[in-house]
């Protein structure tokens, strides 16, 4: 298994907003049988400089020791459209496994509800993955598969009340999706078979294939050992 959605902070909040340590993260991941993950900091422009730093340091000293293969990524939240290309490249030109974009989910409230236009943004700016993207459009799904960007099915709570929605603009569009949790405490963690059960759960329930979703998470994951 495989999940490019997991929240952690290079210090120690004790476990708030920002997510788990690397090294709580890792642990807990190979605990619940993930094979290869994502280790996500939750940034905008002001905070990645001193963030993402401290984070792919972390990830290359104990990733070889963990028995998970870890890629060191952000997830811009909040950043204002029009700024989301310079963002992207600053975070790639970091060293950035992954860029996620926070997409326009459905949940409704101020830490979560970012500017609409973010979806299409995001999309052009060529992120790896739109993050619960909300109800999409059509023409953003299409511009998604025109340009790579996978569109995720999330497991976190409300964000996944959107997954039906965007496995069908997915399929109309012929867009990739990828299955996350978004985790960020050691509750979104679980044993590997409840685990599996979890993930096949939510691909079926939202008419998505798990097998599909299966392949394209290891798609992603060889191109970025490359």
């Amino acid at each position: 298994m495989i999940d490019f959605h997991i929240h952690v902070t290079p210090f120690d909040t004790g476990g708030a907003q920002g997510g788990l340590l690397p090294t709580e993260a890792l642990r807990l991941a190979r605990c619940a049988g993930f094979r290869a993950v994502g280790l996500i900091v939750r940034a905008d422009a002001s905070s990645l400089s001193f963030l993402f730093p401290a984070l792919l340091l972390l990830v290359r000293n104990c990733s070889l020791y963990a028995g998970v293969e870890a890629f060191a990524g952000v997830e811009l939240v909040h950043v204002p459209p029009a700024l989301l290309p310079d963002a992207v490249a600053e975070a790639r030109s970091m060293g950035a496994k992954l860029v996620l974009a926070h997409g326009e989910t459905i949940v409704r409230n101020p830490a979560t509800t970012v500017e609409t236009g973010t979806n299409l943004a995001a999309i052009a700016a060529g992120v790896d993955i739109l993050a619960h993207p909300g109800l999409i459009t059509p023409q953003d799904a299409a511009f998604a598969a025109e340009k790579g960007v996978r569109l995720e099915l999330s497991l976190a709570p409300w964000h996944c009340l959107a997954n039906a929605h965007i496995v069908r603009a997915a399929a109309l569009a012929n867009a990739p999706l990828l299955l996350n949790s978004d985790a960020r405490t050691p509750a979104d963690f679980y044993p590997p078979d409840a685990t599996r059960t979890l993930r096949q759960s939510a691909a079926l329930g939202a008419t998505a294939d798990p097998a599909a979703l299966a392949a394209e998470a290891r798609k992603l994951a060889q191109s970025l050992l490359r």
